[in-house]
């Protein structure tokens, strides 16, 4: 036992000094956009606060690291998740991945993403002729949606790479914004024009899994939302860049013990992000005869969710998940996960 704290202590403090080293002077604010690309969907993912850069999520691993599904044993692994994020909006995401000939060739997957914002929206502009404050404009409809292919192979029993390359549309309608013409010195004219706020980026992400071999250790990283600079009529950004280092563990490792089947998944994850401060992330993931699930995730570096709760059930291929999470102002978020493996 006492070899087994020293060995997570080091573990604690190297993971502890890469966040550190990376944290900023300033604080980074409203330098990206579509950030419905960060918001975690899988309800597994979300229980442990995100910290599965190097586990195994099946299809679910293209959202967090592509290169995850390089070690899949089933032919295809379906999933479907549902995010009751805050403020009424809500988060859909669906994955397939295809493991032809066992991995000869690679896995090959497909991920989908979805944002429901919760109905329409009005927009007003400013009354530049004075007559009154502003002026309705109609109704607006955001909507957003990510479409992605993936690619991930093993090239040994312990190395694995992989890569996704995904469509985004962001698309907050078409917004009327009002325009003065300087007719001379002393007189001006004030009419409107018409601006469609609609972004088709793309964006790549890439990973590696690296297994030890000392007993089930295995490191990993990941950078995702690596996109080019795109501009929203005048102001640029770019798209949540998130670069992450994880690794983990099972526990059940250290202990001999006699009866059902059991694992302890601990999981620690490093992240670096464009848009906001660095967060270190430390989860684990106990789980009772490959059936019953008990999660629990703890995330530094957030203002308002911290500890996440979850629970998972698999019987014959199918898992029900379920996350948690308190949200400060916000309430709570509540997220539900179903994986098929055939």
């Amino acid at each position: 036992m006492k070899n087994i704290i020293i060995f997570f202590g080091i573990i604690t403090l190297m993971f502890s000094g890469f966040h550190s080293s990376i944290a900023q002077e300033h604080q980074k604010i409203a330098q990206t956009g579509c950030q419905f690309l960060s918001v975690i969907t899988d309800a597994r993912a979300a229980a442990m606060g995100g910290a599965v850069t190097t586990l195994d999520m099946g299809s679910a691993s293209l959202f967090f690291n592509p290169a995850g599904i390089a070690d899949m044993r089933k032919l295809t692994d379906i999933s479907a998740s549902y995010n009751d994020w805050i403020t009424d909006i809500q988060h859909n995401a669906f994955s397939l991945a295809i493991n032809p000939l066992h991995g000869r060739f690679g896995v090959l997957g497909f991920t989908v993403q979805t944002v429901d914002y919760g109905g329409n929206f009005y927009g007003t502009i400013e009354d530049r002729t004075g007559a009154s404050d502003y002026i309705n404009t109609g109704e607006l409809s955001p909507s957003a949606m990510a479409f992605g292919i993936g690619y991930a192979k093993a090239l040994s029993d312990r190395f694995s790479v992989g890569a996704q390359v995904r469509w985004i549309n962001q698309d907050f309608g078409t917004f009327t914004v009002p325009v003065t013409v300087v007719v001379s010195e002393d007189s001006s004219s004030h009419s409107t024009e018409q601006i469609s706020y609609n972004k088709r980026p793309v964006a790549y992400d890439f990973g590696t899994i690296f297994k030890t071999g000392y007993k089930s250790l295995a490191f990993g990283m990941s950078v995702r939302n690596f996109s080019k600079e795109m501009k929203y009529i005048e102001e640029g950004f770019q798209l949540p860049l998130v670069f992450t280092l994880g690794i983990h563990i099972d526990l059940m490792d250290f202990v001999e013990m006699a009866g059902p089947r059991q694992s302890a998944i601990f999981s620690i994850n490093a992240s670096h992000f464009r848009s906001h401060a660095e967060q270190f992330i430390a989860a684990i993931d106990y789980t009772l005869m490959n059936a019953i699930s008990l999660r629990m995730g703890y995330v530094n570096g957030n203002d308002e969710d911290g500890i996440n709760y979850g629970v998972g059930f698999s019987l014959i291929g199918l898992s029900i998940d379920y996350a948690y999470t308190p949200f400060g102002v916000f309430d709570s978020v509540q997220r539900f996960s179903v994986r098929l493996s055939l």
